[in-house]
């Protein structure tokens, strides 16, 4: 198992789940927030899986490079912030354009039908 996180699983839960989680999902509200595109997310799930990387070795004298352990958590992070920048859009899009759009489950929305006259 320590093989595939690249860490133990405490510390997978601890810091790349709760801690850098939370940085994730914050990170999906803020790019949503600011109407920013999708691919960001990408690109700061890989920087944050970076970070998660150095502070696994840093705190826990775990491998630094280890592929497999990057490529698990910067792929649970990109899923945290992809969540996280629907999440928001899609709560964005309804309050922001009422008149257009409706809630179509939590992640997407869809045009408000036209009453016919």
């Amino acid at each position: 198992m320590e093989q595939l996180f690249g860490v133990s699983l405490p510390v997978f839960i601890g810091l790349t789940l709760v801690v850098f989680g939370g940085c994730a999902f914050m990170s999906g509200q803020a790019l949503a927030k600011g109407w920013r595109p999708v691919y960001l997310v990408f690109v700061y799930g890989a920087l944050l899986g970076l970070g998660d990387r150095f502070l696994a070795f840093a705190l826990f004298h775990d491998k630094l490079l280890t592929l497999s352990g990057y490529l698990l958590n910067t792929v649970v992070l990109c899923g945290i912030c992809y969540l996280s920048f629907r999440l928001t859009q899609a709560r964005r899009m309804v309050t922001q354009y009422p008149w257009l759009y409706v809630r179509n489950g939590p992640f997407g929305w869809r045009q408000r039908p036209i009453p016919l006259a």
